[in-house]
């Protein structure tokens, strides 16, 4: 009986010794083996980069350098004046600095660890050509940083991966070719004309006929109106709903150190953590409302006039009979792509005709020059019905060329991030799977090497020949990302700006508030921390 006992316990202390033992050695090939080869291949390539901590890699530097920078730059900040001479455009110093300081010291492209991630640095040109050319399904979204976004995107087109990610490109892409976006030009334009009623209604109550506004609400508040029209018809005011629970979602999820790849390890739920679950659920009760009202409403023949999401209910409920595998996602296919869509096809636009209005308010002679040109192409039609013309639009190029140099200097883009799932090769380079790979776009499109001396300078005549003749090497132009991963939204913001810029400016004319704070910050997008405040007026 004792010498069966004593079998048991020691049966029982070999398997807590080999779980024990098993654990150690994951733990270790997670924390050194794996990490230790990554920089080995790319080491013996000559890639260099700062020495890094077991177990936290660089991260301490990196807080050191940000919080120096930190407190630099606040020592150093004085308030706007009207005449924007302190309005600078290199901001991006203050924004990831450590990333900057290393490219100074290691080069175009280097490598640094956060823990046991490994991350490779990218802002040469010939790499970056290879990264836009390269187009397998191995190059992915990072894991790490996929999982804590799904209660604001879902496993939807932006974080997907592989063939769930080709899968839901396939679907979407299409509705988002010129021939469909070309049919939505109406509502964009209604949408801004009930804008500039809004303002009129302001500047009318004035004394003065002009009016101070924070811009950058009311932009945000057209953009949702567009892009919720656009997806869900009549049932936009449901829309506009879901975009205030969005934005919340995407406040409360904007954390610089989810970048470090840390696991955030609590034993309790956080009141914010409670919020961001019970916002989710919200978000998807009200999403699946509008689907199964819109499944509805269209077996009864009540849909007359398709929209984007009746066009992806038509495209996935035709994929899941010829993709039967992929039919029980289906539903969710569609609530995830739709949090993409309010996300990335909203807020983006936004934000890029606010920022554009600001440097418009810096150089009113370029107001003047837009103006100009619309005058010239439209003639005696009225800008509402000369809009509805694709080849009028074309002929816009000051307007164009605008909003070019708009994306190069404060582009809603800031960062991104690729895994590599599998080894591969990109030109010369080895890369090793695990690798990430980070492009940090303001310093890009800040390079005074490809973009010459002015390179921090409002210049919207560095595009007068397109994209190709506007630098060096154009392959570091990144406004919509790069790859196959491109932006499937791009044909359909770039003309909505066109259209609401157009129609703002023919309208008004802005001009910086003296109580205007110039200090952009990164929340997922490139946000004005205070708001984006002008003086409005009426155009003569």
């Amino acid at each position: 009986m004792e010498e069966g006992l004593e079998l048991a316990v020691l049966v029982c202390w070999s398997v807590l010794l080999l779980g024990v033992l098993s654990l150690l050695m994951i733990f270790l090939s997670q924390m050194w083996l794996k990490p230790a080869r990554i920089r080995s291949v790319l080491s013996k390539q000559g890639i260099r980069g700062p020495r890094p901590s077991f177990l936290v890699g660089n991260v301490p530097e990196m807080q050191k350098i940000q919080s120096n920078t930190t407190n630099m730059i606040t020592r150093q900040k004085q308030p706007s004046d009207i005449d924007g001479q302190r309005v600078q455009h290199n901001w991006d110093s203050s924004m990831f600095p450590y990333l900057q300081q290393w490219a100074r010291e290691y080069g175009a492209v280097f490598l640094y660890s956060t823990g046991a991630k490994q991350h490779l640095y990218v802002s040469d040109p010939k790499l970056l050509r290879e990264l836009k050319l390269h187009n397998s399904l191995d190059l992915g979204r990072p894991t790490y940083l996929s999982k804590p976004l799904k209660p604001l995107l879902g496993n939807g087109l932006i974080v997907a991966n592989g063939h769930e990610w080709a899968y839901q490109r396939k679907l979407i892409a299409p509705e988002f070719f010129l021939d469909k976006v070309k049919g939505m030009v109406g509502l964009m334009e209604e949408s801004t004309m009930a804008l500039l009623k809004t303002w009129e209604s302001r500047i009318l109550e004035s004394e003065s006929s002009i009016v101070e506004m924070r811009i950058d609400q009311d932009l945000k508040k057209l953009s949702a109106d567009i892009i919720s029209r656009a997806c869900f018809g009549s049932s936009y005011s449901q829309g506009n709903q879901i975009f205030a629970k969005i934005a919340f979602l995407q406040d409360a999820l904007s954390k610089p150190n989810l970048l470090f790849g840390f696991l955030n390890f609590r034993f309790f739920r956080t009141e914010t953590d409670k919020k961001i679950r019970n916002m989710n659920k919200e978000v998807d009760a009200m999403l699946l409302k509008l689907v199964k009202d819109r499944r509805a409403q269209s077996e009864s023949g009540g849909v007359y006039e398709k929209d984007l999401l009746e066009m992806i209910l038509e495209s996935a409920a035709r994929d899941s009979t010829d993709m039967p595998h992929y039919r029980h996602k289906t539903d969710r296919f569609i609530l995830d792509n739709c949090r993409n869509i309010y996300f990335a096809g909203s807020e983006t636009t936004a934000l890029t005709v606010s920022w554009t209005l600001m440097l418009l308010s810096l150089h009113p002679e370029w107001q003047e020059r837009i103006r100009a040109e619309i005058v010239e192409v439209c003639g005696d039609h009225e800008l509402y019905h000369c809009l509805q013309d694709m080849d009028t639009l074309r002929k816009f190029k000051t307007l164009t060329m605008v909003i070019l140099e708009s994306l190069r200097l404060y582009g809603p883009g800031v960062i991104s991030a690729r895994e590599a799932r599998t080894n591969m090769k990109l030109g010369d380079l080895d890369v090793p799977e695990g690798i990430h790979m980070w492009v940090f776009y303001p310093a890009l499109h800040r390079d005074s090497k490809n973009w010459g001396p002015d390179a921090n300078e409002f210049k919207p005549e560095r595009f007068a020949n397109g994209v190709s003749e506007s630098c060096k090497y154009p392959q570091a132009y990144m406004p919509f990302g790069f790859g196959t991963r491109l932006c499937i939204g791009q044909t359909f913001a770039m003309l909505q700006l066109k259209i609401v810029l157009s129609l703002i400016l023919s309208k008004y004319s802005f001009s910086l508030s003296p109580n205007y704070r110039h200090s952009p910050v990164y929340k997922m997008l490139l946000l004005p921390e205070h708001g984006i405040r002008l003086i409005v007026r009426r155009v003569q």
